[in-house]
């Protein structure tokens, strides 16, 4: 019998195999003709095989300590895994410490994970105990409604795990189980950890019992766990959330409403700059600015589909324009305006308000443009997750033969956007359609925009990555994604080509032999939303933005009162040049000015004394404490404004340019 383990049994590292694409135990025989490959710990496959198994550790060990513990479900997430437990009284620190003892007990006995096909009958016979698991079962697998359901009843068999002792082969403990598993918990080791405890409904809605979930993470090695936790902890620094309210940049009033921000000045000016830069980029770039109302009537996003095909995700209407007589009778009929989640429909209207002639192609509409989502509550995140934001929204209007070149000049002008921003490190997702009936459109047309963007997105060299089922309604996409300072992955820009909208709202152009033609459109959004790149930006800087960025590019603090003035003059003088200043005037000690403003992230301190006034020079003092001294005024004005010319982050003296550089020569221009 040949299995997983005779063909790879030699490598500690394989922990599954892939067979004919799907993944399997490695113990479980494999047909003859079959093709088979080893998935090691290391993959993504073997980290959430690591992962589910290291949440069925946790589980066996939560019902050995309290055994009136009902199961809910324990699937891998990113970087870790859950499982959710109905228990009489929530789960405390200590408990957390008790589990962990135990989990370190199983773990160290390398029980086997035994794969068994099930009836139905049969389940519910193991699991009578277990209303949780009854349920799951009677959504006989294909039924399941979210991914997380699938890893306990995926497709397929009725499969039960049990946790086995390697001596006596008697069953320890079992779960109802899609699989795979690692071949023993003697696999998992020592690199994993519980983090937290949260409520949780079951199945997600509030309809449903609370459970109590407990999140860990699990790693192939101690080492990697350490590396994971220090990411989180300098994660939890960079905090968007906690930064934006120690820098006073916005907040979430509780009177406006979830999800919806208010930016204050300093908040503000970072905003202004970055929108105002990608105006330039793209009025450079050869787009037409344009701007469209916040709401529309309801008919227009039935013929654009987003009624039928993005419902859930719109705010409720309004009805409105209903006008009632004075005997009560209804003398004009009202009708449904909806908040608009999308800027595309409208700027269709603007696309079809005259005739196109083919000499307009590539036509490239572009705004900032506010639109609202109905996210729920619970997955509302700061910045990141908002109701109300501003997308830089542009819509590419193309004939055929101009798709390929186009797609290829947006993917290069976002690609040197996001590196004038401080992102440069990219790769690719392709977000394709599955078998499910939430997609527009023809086979044959999605298979041509498919291949479009695929070829596309394999010429820029950058890896890329499947994404089976992510795309639009209305097409595929292409979406940049980024890693930031602390090597995380954030989604960005996207491109989507659609052949679909065109054709619902009848857009055409004349061609060169006078007919009639319909143009292919392109969905680009290059930040996301403002909110949302924003909060990326402020994490990935840590809050020290580069000089261009910064809310107070300069403040000047004099040593004593009576050097307030000369330092007055030098700030005007920058001011004048466009430089963000301050001067701190206050009664505070000059100690406490520097370390108050090293902490706000203040690019350049300038620092004014007796020697400085006498020779007409100034000091400066930099984010980690370096300083320069006694630069004269005109140079010093020169290394500050050519610093915000060439973007430069200036955290230490030598991320200036020394003197006689570009900065020196940009001081005679002020």
């Amino acid at each position: 019998m040949t299995t997983g383990r005779t063909l790879f049994g030699e490598d500690r590292e394989v922990v599954a195999a892939r067979v004919d694409g799907a993944l399997w135990d490695l113990d479980r025989p494999i047909p003859a003709g079959a093709h088979a490959e080893p998935v090691t710990i290391g993959s993504p496959d073997g980290l959430s095989i690591l992962r589910h198994s290291t949440a069925h550790v946790l589980a066996q060990a939560v019902q050995r300590i309290n055994p009136e513990a009902r199961l809910g479900i324990g699937p891998p997430v990113t970087d870790g895994f859950y499982y959710d437990f109905d228990v009489a009284s929530p789960f405390t620190p200590e408990d957390l410490k008790a589990l962990s003892k135990e989990m370190e007990r199983i773990q160290r006995a390398g029980q086997r994970f035994e794969r068994r096909v099930v009836t139905e009958e049969e389940a519910r016979e193991l699991f009578a105990a277990e209303p949780y698991k009854l349920e799951l079962i009677g959504l006989k697998g294909g039924a399941a409604e979210s991914s997380d359901e699938a890893v306990e009843v995926g497709a397929g068999d009725l499969t039960v795990y049990a946790n086995v002792d390697r001596q006596t082969g008697e069953v320890i403990w079992q779960d109802l189980c899609r699989g795979p598993h690692l071949p023993n918990t003697g696999v998992i080791k020592n690199g994993w950890a519980l983090t937290r405890v949260a409520a949780a409904y079951w199945r997600g809605s509030e309809k449903n019992p609370q459970l109590q979930r407990i999140y860990g993470t699990a790693w192939p090695s101690k080492d990697e766990l350490r590396e994971y936790q220090h990411r989180v902890e300098e994660a939890a620094k960079r905090d968007h959330r906690k930064l934006g309210a120690e820098l006073d940049l916005f907040s979430f009033p509780d009177e406006i409403g979830s999800g919806l921000a208010v930016f204050h000045p300093k908040g503000g000016v970072i905003r202004r700059q970055m929108e105002d830069y990608s105006r330039e980029r793209h009025e450079v770039g050869g787009y037409s600015f344009v701007w469209s109302p916040h709401i529309t009537k309801a008919n227009l996003f039935q013929t654009s589909g987003h009624l039928q095909w993005f419902a859930d995700g719109m705010f409720p209407p309004m009805h409105l324009d209903e006008e009632v007589n004075a005997e009560g009778d209804v003398t004009r009929q009202g009708q449904d305006y909806y908040l608009k989640p999308m800027n595309c429909p409208m700027h269709n209207l603007i696309y079809r308000s005259r005739g196109r002639s083919y000499r307009e192609l590539p036509l490239r509409l572009f705004e900032f443009g506010s639109v609202y989502r109905y996210e729920k509550s619970g997955t509302l995140a700061g910045l990141t997750r908002v109701r109300g934001m501003t997308q830089d929204d542009a819509h590419l209007y193309v004939a055929q033969d101009q798709v390929k070149e186009e797609l290829t000049r947006t993917l290069n002008f976002v690609f040197d956007l996001l590196r004038d921003y401080g992102l440069d490190d990219f790769y690719l997702e392709l977000s394709t359609r599955d078998d499910s009936p939430k997609f527009a459109g023809n086979d044959e047309i999605w298979e041509t925009a498919t291949a479009t963007l695929a070829e596309v997105a394999a010429e820029t060299g950058l890896e890329l990555v499947p994404d089976p089922g992510g795309a639009a309604f209305y097409g595929p996409k292409i979406s940049v994604q980024a890693r930031d300072a602390i090597g995380r992955t954030w989604q960005l820009s996207t491109v989507q080509l659609d052949f679909d909208q065109p054709n619902r709202f009848g857009l055409e152009y004349t061609a060169a032999d006078g007919t009639k033609q319909r143009p292919v459109m392109i969905h680009r959004a290059l930040f996301g939303s403002v909110e949302r790149f924003f909060a990326i930006l402020l994490e990935h800087y840590a809050g020290a933005f580069p000089v261009w960025l910064s809310p107070v590019q300069v403040v000047g603090i004099p040593v004593a009162d009576e050097y307030a003035d000369y330092l007055s003059g030098v700030l005007d003088r920058l001011r004048a040049a466009g430089v963000r200043v301050e001067l701190d005037a206050s009664d505070d000690r000059m100690q406490k000015k520097i370390r108050t403003h090293t902490l706000e992230h203040v690019p350049f301190l300038l620092i004014a004394g007796e020697k400085d006034r006498d020779a007409g020079a100034i000091s400066f003092r930099f984010r980690d404490g370096t300083t320069r001294n006694g630069v004269p005024v005109e140079e010093a004005i020169g290394l500050i404004t050519g610093a915000i010319a060439q973007k430069l982050q200036v955290g230490t003296a030598d991320d200036l340019e020394p003197a006689g550089g570009a900065g020196a020569a940009a001081a005679g221009a002020v």
